[in-house]
């Protein structure tokens, strides 16, 4: 019987540790053991870092200086810290099934090499029958990003590719990530056999921030991999269709990113929130050198911009 490959675990912590005991509980339980869990703490001043410590301590911590660093940064800091030949990138809310590592690794197993990452079906509170049994979210396909609370990628190609953007700061990531990747000749994969549970409400999270950073990383996005005539026919395709809100009667749809299902919502929700995309977009702007030294337009297969 052959050695299983070895995998290291990653998670990006902040203030969040009675869900982040409850998943490295369910790591602890897995039924192959992963190589090393690293967990990079984002400077918690809730007690986490001493609880895993005292609780976990087969756990490498690492503990920032300060928590102004994005999860982008954390993120990149325990993948550069991975021994394992594979990563498993979790949030500190997502509590996996006992057979996670497992069942990724088979899977790998029967994927060919260009097949770099894996991401399974993720299960949310409040998320809704229409989208929990769409043909969509149960079908295996090759996609365009992936689900960043409980994925697992080879971890030479995440080092190829540059990890994450750490421009984004937080939110979008996934999918610039996967742009690089697509753009190496490699392919991402969604496999719904494989179930995790996070503890994130389902859709796009409410608030100036989560809007804010949805709306300028999109377009540092697609300053990078979009071909010009799409970037400037974007805002009259957003305006005419939009992204819905969280339920059918409001033109919700199946998206791959699901942290951008309900923007419409969040707009509508967040006091001032047209202005708030209009300050995000101008925003993006500054970056625009920066997308500009690292663009590369793709024309992977797989690749699909955010609306269609």
């Amino acid at each position: 019987m052959s050695t299983p490959a070895s995998v290291s675990l990653v998670i990006s912590v902040w203030n969040r540790k009675d869900d982040l005991r409850e998943n490295l509980a369910a790591i602890r339980k897995q039924s192959i053991a992963p190589k090393e869990v690293i967990v990079v703490d984002n400077n918690s001043h809730d007690g986490t870092p001493e609880m895993v410590n005292a609780e976990f301590p087969e756990v490498k911590l690492i503990s920032m200086p300060h928590s102004r660093y994005g999860a982008c940064a954390t993120f990149n800091i325990g993948f550069a810290s991975c021994t394992g030949e594979f990563t498993g990138i979790l949030d500190d809310d997502v509590i996996l099934p006992t057979d996670f590592v497992e069942k990724m690794l088979a899977e790998f197993e029967s994927e060919p090499e260009s097949t770099v990452l894996l991401s399974p079906k993720v299960v949310e509170p409040e998320m809704p029958d229409w989208y929990l049994e769409s043909a969509a979210v149960n079908t295996p396909r090759y996609m365009s990003t992936f689900r960043g609370c409980g994925s697992m990628a080879k971890s030479k190609a995440l080092a190829e590719a540059g990890y994450y953007d750490e421009e984004f700061f937080i939110f979008g990531n996934e999918r610039d990530l996967t742009a690089r990747l697509l753009n190496l000749g490699y392919r991402v994969k969604m496999v719904p056999g494989i179930e995790v549970f996070h503890k994130a409400p389902f859709g796009m999270r409410h608030g100036k921030r989560s809007l804010y950073y949805h709306v300028r990383n999109f377009w540092l996005y697609a300053f990078k991999y979009l071909p010009w005539s799409q970037v400037i026919a974007f805002p009259f395709r957003f305006l005419k269709k939009g992204l819905g809100g969280k339920s059918k009667a409001d033109g919700a749809e199946v998206a791959d990113a699901v942290g951008t299902i309900g923007l419409h919502d969040n707009i509508r929700a967040v006091r001032g929130g047209y202005w708030v995309c209009m300050k995000a977009s101008l925003a993006a702007l500054a970056y625009l050198p920066h997308c500009l030294r690292n663009r590369q337009v793709c024309k992977a297969a797989d690749f699909e911009a955010p609306l269609k």
